[in-house]
């Protein structure tokens, strides 16, 4: 098993690499001039679009005038991917790589009122909202944002430092406030008001790691003050509704893991200690109500279809950095992964529903997210990452593939 971890994850790198990061995104759909066209320039008319092409299982968009891009919050993903490899096994291959996602980050940056920050390279439309493409988002600048301050501990860079730094007056001073007695919840761009969880609190948690390198009080009151909005509405069994809005009221899985990582940082930080039961609830609710008992991670809670690289990519990177105790289910998810959403040519699929499997290689949604995902399962499970011992001919990783599936058949995950 772990020497096939080291190997997809070569593999993947390869695939990546030789697109140079670029890609298809599931929600590219108003990169085409088609598209934007026949929306009619109407919120449901964009949204129609976006779901058609989403739901597509073959990859017309080069039909469709839309062409590959370099999405900021892969290219983070990958930088924290590299960061934590390089952080185990240090190597000038991986050093380079970082510096080279780092440049084009700083290249990607939209300057705002107060700072800086980074949003998908496309335009998109919710039911609540519409986002002009690099619009900043909450979301997508608090993964770089995580990324950078990673790769400038780990490598040393003070680009990185410098890039990350402006977030922070952008997530205190630039977004909206759905403010409840003396908590309130961030909202998702500077353009809306929309509450929701996952978002904000990925953005107090990189307001609280700021903090923590720069001392300034008012970036720590702003994050604690965040954190408690969505403490204050965790449910009894440990959830989070996605927003409290009537609305919203679903429970699916990758949100679920981002609601609980930021939740870690700020108790790792040793901050908010009293919500560390709140904190332990919600880790057994996520590992108990998401999977399956051969690692098939479901998409909501009570729901199994479809089963998306998302929800298979964050719940890797959750356990595996929450230890020993969920080693297995970091085994069992993974091995579910290689052998339903992975593809010979080193790229995983999108979704696989009761009938039919969407196999395009998206970039933001699929490969970043399982590079970040293989580079912390390589931490978890002790799997050697050096580029002297990772990289092996293709005989060699077909036997390695072999032997992981041997092994999953055994224990009846396949």
């Amino acid at each position: 098993m772990t020497s096939y971890i080291a190997t997809q994850l070569t593999r993947l790198e390869h695939f990546v690499q030789r697109h140079d990061y670029a890609g298809y995104d599931p929600y590219d759909a108003l990169n085409s001039p088609v598209l934007c066209a026949a929306s009619g320039g109407t919120k449901w008319g964009r949204i129609a679009c976006t779901q058609l092409l989403k739901r597509c299982p073959v990859n017309v968009r080069p039909f469709l005038g839309i062409r590959p891009g370099h999405n900021p919050k892969a290219l983070g993903l990958f930088l924290e991917g590299y960061a934590r490899l390089h952080r185990r096994e240090p190597c000038d291959e991986f050093a380079d790589s970082a510096a080279y996602l780092i440049r084009r980050l700083a290249e990607l940056s939209t300057p705002t009122r107060s700072g800086h920050g980074w949003g998908y390279n496309f335009d998109w439309q919710s039911r609540a909202f519409f986002v002009p493409k690099f619009t900043p988002s909450i979301v997508c600048s608090s993964f770089v944002a995580h990324a950078l301050l990673d790769a400038a501990e780990v490598f040393g860079s003070q680009q990185a430092y410098q890039l990350a730094l402006p977030v922070g007056e952008f997530l205190l001073r630039d977004l909206n406030r759905t403010i409840e007695g003396n908590c309130f919840c961030f909202s998702y761009t500077p353009l809306d008001r929309y509450a929701v969880h996952n978002a904000s609190l990925l953005g107090a948690s990189v307001l609280i790691r700021l903090h923590r390198l720069t001392g300034s009080a008012g970036l720590r009151d702003a994050a604690l003050a965040a954190l408690a909005y969505s403490m204050k509405h965790q449910r009894e069994n440990g959830s989070w509704f996605y927003s409290e809005r009537d609305t919203a009221h679903w429970v699916d899985s990758f949100h679920t893991g981002f609601n609980l990582e930021a939740v870690r940082r700020f108790l790792k930080a040793g901050e908010a200690l009293t919500y560390r039961q709140a904190y332990t609830r919600g880790v057994r609710f996520y590992a108990d109500e998401f999977f399956l008992p051969d690692g098939t991670p479901k998409y909501y809670a009570g729901r199994t279809f479809p089963i998306d690289i998302h929800a298979a990519a964050e719940a890797i990177s959750f356990f595996a950095d929450e230890g020993a105790p969920f080693a297995p289910l970091v085994e069992r998810v993974l091995g579910w992964t290689f052998a339903n959403l992975a593809d010979d040519r080193g790229f995983f699929y999108y979704q696989k529903g009761p009938r039919l499997t969407n196999r395009i290689p998206y970039m933001r949604w699929g490969q970043a997210w399982m590079f970040r995902a293989l580079a912390a399962a390589m931490n978890a499970l002790n799997v050697t990452s050096s580029k002297r011992t990772y990289a092996c001919p293709a005989g060699e990783a077909n036997a390695s593939v072999n032997h992981a599936f041997d092994r999953f058949a055994r224990l009846g995950c396949l």
